[in-house]
């Protein structure tokens, strides 16, 4: 289930943006990375809702797959009419499609954890210490999709090779629309033989909200949550920055001569790969770091790894200075892991069995919700201001760009170190 579960993001998410460039959207990259975070606004928390109280979470996820991956077909079918390296006529319906694909695609990240919880909660296992183990595998997924499109090219004959250089890859494609949308299907029916999780039964008087589900905000009226929420917002808003951007960033060095014939300008989704395979190793570190130093310092650490991870990028180059594009690879994966994993655990340590897939939704709200929305738009016009596009390459200065958003992450982990307490820990 974690396989394809991130496997089935893996194959665009990163590399999105080149294909957009080329066919007339390059413009809209930044809706297109604020729509993940635009519909992680309500649809995790009403599918949530719906998870809790009335589908078993198991089938709620095989339902939304099936919607995403059939959206994600109509991308492709766009793509393929307008042909290789030409512009989308039909630009409105392929934005709807996509914002369609994602709209039910981003409420699986809460629901599939919410069936691992229960799953391993059904056989007696500890979250803590087993379900890391377990998220590597989406990880692995994510990166095996990933090296997929980076090195499958198609033509138009219908010919089907793998290369490292040749500028018909699926990461520049929309054959990776394809991909995504297969391995959606694949996971729609491996989602039917999954165990069946329990539907929390109440056979009391409740309220509307309580009803709906909506008793999950009342999180907000605890001290420590509500600050854990809020910062995640604001962590959240450097998630969606670097798989929007660094993809174009790296290929960017392409239309530059001192680094045109170099390896990673011309393999972006493959160096950028990098970073899940750091992902896959930290995962296994969270156990021991949330127990030794609790919830407040491994989300610190993820702070000043996205401090490190923007810093990087903005001194680095593909050439003689690969190393620090190759270094902000393995640091992503601190950056990523000690947040999103850490806090889905917290989350699920904290609150009650019968609002957890509501609150887990609440977690993505706030993180690929509001805080990546407003992230990936803030970032665009950033961006915006100082690069541009130039045929499929966008050009401009990118140092300033990505020192500005490594400022951003160290302020937050300032503030977050002030005002967020911990309980004290058990040694």
């Amino acid at each position: 289930m974690n396989f394809l579960e991130f496997a089935i993001w893996g194959a665009y998410l990163t590399c999105m943006s080149n294909y957009l460039g080329t066919v007339g959207l390059g413009n809209m990259i930044p809706w297109f990375y604020s729509i993940q975070g635009i519909v992680s606004i309500f649809m995790p928390t009403i599918i949530g809702i719906v998870a809790d109280k009335y589908v078993q979470p198991q089938r709620m996820l095989a339902i939304c797959h099936f919607l995403a991956a059939t959206f994600m077909a109509c991308c492709w079918m766009l793509g393929y009419q307008a042909g290789l390296g030409c512009e989308i006529q039909n630009k409105s319906l392929f934005i709807l499609s996509y914002t369609l694909s994602v709209a039910f695609y981003m409420p699986t990240l809460a629901l599939s954890n919410t069936v691992a919880f229960s799953v391993l909660k059904h056989y007696h296992y500890d979250t803590i210490q087993n379900f890391p183990p377990i998220r590597v595998l989406g990880t692995i997924g994510f990166i095996a999709s990933m090296w997929f499109v980076n090195c499958a090219a198609y033509t138009d004959e219908g010919g089907f090779f793998f290369s490292i250089t040749d500028e018909n890859r699926f990461q520049y494609t929309y054959m990776q629309f394809l991909v995504s949308s297969i391995l959606g299907l694949l996971l729609t029916l491996y989602s039917f033989t999954l165990p069946a999780c329990s539907i929390v039964k109440c056979h009391k008087n409740v309220s509307l909200s309580e009803s709906l589900g909506l008793n999950a905000f009342k999180l907000f009226g605890e001290k420590r949550m509500a600050l854990f929420f809020i910062f995640s917002m604001l962590l959240g808003m450097s998630l969606q920055v670097t798989n929007g951007y660094a993809t174009p960033f790296i290929t960017s060095f392409s239309g530059i001569k001192e680094y045109a014939n170099t390896f990673g300008a011309h393999n972006a989704t493959l160096l950028t790969s990098l970073s899940q395979v750091s992902e896959a190793l930290c995962i296994l570190l969270i156990p021991f770091f949330l127990k030794r130093f609790g919830i407040k310092m491994v989300m610190l650490i993820a702070m000043i790894a996205w401090v490190l991870r923007f810093a990087l990028f903005g001194l680095g180059n593909p050439g003689e200075d690969l190393w620090m594009f190759v270094l902000s690879m393995i640091v992503y994966g601190v950056a990523f892991d000690f947040f999103n994993v850490s806090g889905a655990l917290f989350v699920e340590k904290e609150t009650d069995a019968s609002i957890q897939a509501s609150a887990q939704g609440l977690f993505m709200l706030m993180t690929n919700g509001i805080g990546a929305s407003i992230g990936t738009l803030a970032a665009g016009r950033v961006v915006e201001h100082y690069c541009h596009w130039e045929g499929k390459y966008l050009i401009g200065n990118w140092s300033t760009t990505w020192l500005i958003f490594a400022g951003y992450a160290l302020l937050v982990a300032i503030l977050f170190l002030i005002f967020f307490k911990q309980k004290n820990i058990k040694r």
